[in-house]
């Protein structure tokens, strides 16, 4: 048996992203880490006129939507995410700031010499926010949830598309057993080697929820979720707000350092750049690069910037005609301007996407060419695939209704797109339903021709952009294009089974160049995600996945 610490981890596993500028300090050690700031903070005596300010300890935060859902096992949107991290904890997690794996509710672990066996230490005592306790036998009744289809606890209208996307399908699932072999170990044995096991139980997709909470609540516990996490839940108004409050008997010594968290839906970027300038909120996200500006001038406030780590794009609808042509898809991908996009729209936050996963991860194939802003070869195409005229029927086009780190403002860029294509003859209608309804619409596919979507990375490898977003075991779910390659699928899952990283590096690049010939997908843009925060804000590190703990927060 082979024992890994997160040092050792970070040697073997090459794959990780490790991204400068960002503090790695380890949680469980109860330090501090500031995001562009000093750490080091001063208590004010009581008598400083500074004291008052000092025992701020309630953190209200704006977002661009509300989660779609409280339990990460049926979600695959960041709203819904970012609010179970708070709330839930994972056998493992990642380093602030980095997708390094490290210990969470798992201590240690250790891996057979063949890769099949997964053996994990559980930390002692931990509790549940309904005072039940964390064990080896929680661990598998959450596990044998997501993966058995006939789960009396998937509850109607519910689904483990990430447990699907991570681990394969059922009949082809890489986990085979998890059993509890003692009330604080816990081991899992897979059917296949799959080189990012660590990194993908680590995602908060896979928080461990109470057993108990869940045989009570039964449907209902996607509004009122119990882990083990910093924050218990308390209350959601739906599109207004979700409170979560400071989990007293959290098992991390001194966490959580904030007694309360408000986190508010703002779906106006104007509008929430507005209430954190008046005071309304502490933090926001997904700040429009049109006020960057302005938050530069204001001493009162911070920039934080997220790792680039993730991709805007437009997906093809594969089940719709003529979308399945590959040469109508690739004529709409020669009549996206994405420069102008960027410029119009990013204020230089963004960079043109060539591929489905960032230039920042290893694996990443630059030698691959885009398709380059050309109406001549656009319409070309069309006429070649039958539509010398253009397309004959309006084409329905899903522009996202909330702000993503990826896309500020969906419908504007919807309308920009919307403007290149009637110059070869494409019509389009734009339709963007409220945020919960547009992931049910993309994923059923039966409502939209041409979607846009995104997706920032879950745990820094490859595996998480293209086997989770493009292959074809990721339908119905996360492949919302319904785009099928036999070649693409062999490469990919060959990829999982492949521990040598230079090879597995070679394989991601085969599947981009598939990938472009066959252009699903028109990525459009990689961003640096944009942040602001009162100047007082500290211990806030932005991780590249975008879901961190809130945790180490506190106010200077």
């Amino acid at each position: 048996m082979k024992k890994w610490s997160s040092l050792a981890l970070a040697v073997t596993l090459g794959a990780v992203l490790t991204l400068s500028g960002c503090g790695g300090n380890n949680k469980n050690a109860g330090t501090e880490a500031t995001a562009g700031t000093n750490a080091a903070a001063t208590t004010a005596p009581e008598s400083s006129p500074d004291a008052a300010a000092s025992t701020q300890d309630t953190l209200i935060l704006g977002r661009g939507g509300d989660s779609a859902s409280l339990d990460p096992a049926i979600v695959t949107d960041g709203e819904s995410l970012k609010i179970a991290h708070q709330v839930f904890d994972s056998l493992l997690e990642y380093k602030p700031g980095t997708s390094e794996v490290q210990p969470s509710l798992a201590d240690s672990w250790e891996v057979s010499a063949d890769g099949l066996t997964y053996t994990f230490k559980l930390h002692p005592g931990v509790k549940f926010h309904d005072g039940t306790d964390f064990d080896a036998e929680a661990v598998v009744f959450n596990f044998t949830r997501w993966s058995d289809p006939a789960s009396e606890f998937k509850f109607e209208g519910d689904s483990f598309d990430y447990y699907d996307s991570m681990f394969g399908p059922d009949g082809s699932r890489v986990i085979k057993e998890v059993k509890a072999v003692d009330a604080t170990t816990v081991q899992f044995t897979l059917n296949q080697p799959q080189a990012p096991f660590l990194q993908n139980i680590a995602m908060t997709s896979f928080g461990i929820a109470s057993p108990t909470a869940i045989k009570e609540k039964k449907e209902n516990f996607k509004n009122e979720p119990v882990g083990t996490g910093p924050f218990v839940f308390t209350e959601w108004k739906h599109n207004d707000s979700i409170t979560l409050d400071k989990n007293p008997n959290y098992w991390k010594e001194g966490l959580p350092k904030l007694n309360k968290v408000i986190v508010r839906s703002i779906p106006d970027n104007s509008a929430r750049f507005n209430a954190l300038q008046n005071g309304e909120i502490d933090l926001m996200e997904d700040l429009s690069p049109d006020d960057l500006s302005t938050l530069e001038g204001n001493t009162e406030l911070q920039k934080i910037e997220r790792p680039p780590f993730n991709v805007a794009y437009l997906g093809f609808n594969f089940n719709k005609k003529p979308f399945d042509n590959v040469k109508v898809r690739q004529a709409l991908n020669y009549a996206v301007n994405k420069q102008a996009i960027i410029d119009a729209f990013f204020s230089g936050q963004a960079t043109a996407a060539v591929n489905p996963m960032p230039p920042s991860l290893w694996g990443y194939n630059d030698a691959v060419k885009d398709y380059e802003y050309d109406l001549d070869k656009a319409k070309a195409l069309l006429a070649e695939a039958g539509y010398p005229d253009g397309l004959p029927d309006t084409v329905t086009l899903y522009a996202m209704p909330v702000s993503r780190p990826y896309m500020p403002d969906g419908k504007k860029v919807a309308e920009a797109i919307q403007a290149d294509w009637e110059k070869i003859g494409v019509k389009t209608v734009i339709e963007s339903p409220e945020w919960a309804t547009y992931l049910d619409d993309t994923k059923a596919g039966e409502k939209d021709d041409i979607y846009m979507l995104g997706w920032t990375g879950d745990n820094g490898d490859p595996d998480n952009f293209l086997y989770t977003l493009l292959d074809k075991d990721a339908i119905p779910g996360n492949n919302r294009s319904f785009y099928v390659n036999e070649e693409l699928h062999t490469i990919l899952i060959n990829a999982q089974k492949e521990t040598d990283q230079a090879k597995r590096s070679d394989l991601y690049k085969q599947a981009q160049e598939i990938i472009k010939a066959d252009a699903p997908w028109i990525p459009l843009v990689h961003t640096t995600p944009l942040l602001a925060a009162k100047a007082n804000l500290k211990g806030y590190v932005p991780g590249p996945t975008g879901t961190e703990y809130y945790s180490e927060i506190y106010f200077e």
